[in-house]
Formats: structure tokens, sequence, C-alpha cells
């Protein structure tokens, strides 16, 4: 048999893929984890009661807009990687900047704020746990996201499994925003980043064994 015929043969009945295939998997993953951390933080943790209230301030927005900010650029990161042929991450080098952002108003809060209070600034009232809440809320969207991989092909597997646990710690931390009171820039900036960062750290650690085909 010649090749062509060979091709034409095993692609004869191959279903179509629609051009927006990869984008709902990945969103299916996302959003049903979602859901599933966003139970936890309204019947575990609880809303914050002054949510409402809070709305209305820069603190909270800032809070979303550095996540939303991170889960974006992450998710643009797992659609590549899900690919067999990833294409290269360096475009997303942008994710940095809403870390210099945020890194720039801590810096403005600073200087308006005495140094004696600089430590209860930074550490808030919930330090200790705040990172640890941030990877354990980000597990049932990463799990979402191993599932929307089961579908696809990614041939960078540590890669794709940072990707996803950055994807995960972010759109976690997003949710979380909603239970937590901290109003800090140099806060978020520390405390949230790290729990992002655990969450990423996980799906690089675990990305190679789950995500092989």
């Amino acid at each position: 048999m010649k090749t062509d015929d060979l091709i034409r043969s095993l692609s004869r009945d191959v279903p179509r893929v629609t051009r927006n295939a990869l984008g709902r998997r990945i969103g299916l993953g996302i959003l049903g984890g979602g859901v599933v951390t966003m139970l936890i933080v309204a019947g575990v943790l609880g809303i914050r009661p002054d949510l409402h209230t809070a709305m209305y301030g820069f603190s909270f927005w800032m809070k979303w807009t550095y996540t939303v900010s991170l889960g974006v650029g992450a998710v643009l990161a797992v659609m590549r990687l899900a690919r067999p042929t990833a294409s290269s991450l360096r475009s997303l080098w942008w994710l940095v900047v809403p870390v210099l952002l945020l890194a720039g108003v801590g810096i403005g809060e600073l200087a308006d704020t005495p140094s004696r209070d600089w430590l209860a600034m930074w550490l808030g009232v919930s330090w200790k746990v705040c990172p640890w809440l941030v990877l354990t809320l980000a597990m049932p969207i990463f799990i979402g996201l191993l599932w929307s991989f089961r579908q696809l092909a990614p041939s960078r597997l540590r890669e794709a499994g940072a990707a996803a646990g950055l994807a995960a710690g972010a759109w976690a931390a997003t949710i979380y925003c909603l239970h937590c009171p901290e109003v800090s820039a140099i806060f978020v900036l520390t405390w949230y980043s790290l729990g992002i960062l655990l969450a990423a750290g996980v799906g690089a650690l675990i990305g190679p064994r789950l995500l092989r085909w």
C-alpha cells in the first residue's frame, strides 16, 4: 500500500474536531473544579460578612485583578501545553506584569505606613493558613484539569502539570477572595503567591505521572 493510501485509510473514519474543542474541554475542567472549590469556601470557610461593602473598595478588586490575571495567563499556558506539539511559552513573560504592579502597590502602601506597622501589614491575621488554604482549594480545580487532559495529548508533562497547578492555584485564590478579609497588597503578593506557587509545584511534581498517555 502506498503511503498516501495508508494515510487516507487511517483518517477516513476519524471524527471532525471543532475548532474550540480544546478551550471547551479545559474550560469545563476548570468550571467543574471551581464549583467544588466555591462550595468548600461557602460551606466550610464561609463568605466574608462584609463582602458587599468590600466589593466597593480598592483592596478587593486589587486582589481579584492580580489572581485573575495570573489565572488567565496560566490557562493560556495550559492550552498550549495540552497539544502534543506544544508551542513556545516565551510569550507568557507578561505574567510578571501583575506581580510587578502589585509589588508597586505594596511599596506605595509601605511608604504611607509607619515602619512599626509593616510587620502587621505583611503578616495580616491569616498568614499561617493562607498559602495552605489556597493550595487545598486548588486541588478540585487541578483534578478538573487532569480530567481535561485525559482527552488531550500533552508531551511536555512536567511543564503541563506545573501550568495546570498554576492555573488551579490562581483560580482557587480568586474564589478564596470571597472569604479572605486581608487588604494589604504586600500580604497578597507574599502569601497568595506562595499558595499559587505551591500548587504549581505540586503540579510539576505529579504531572509526569498523572498526565502520561
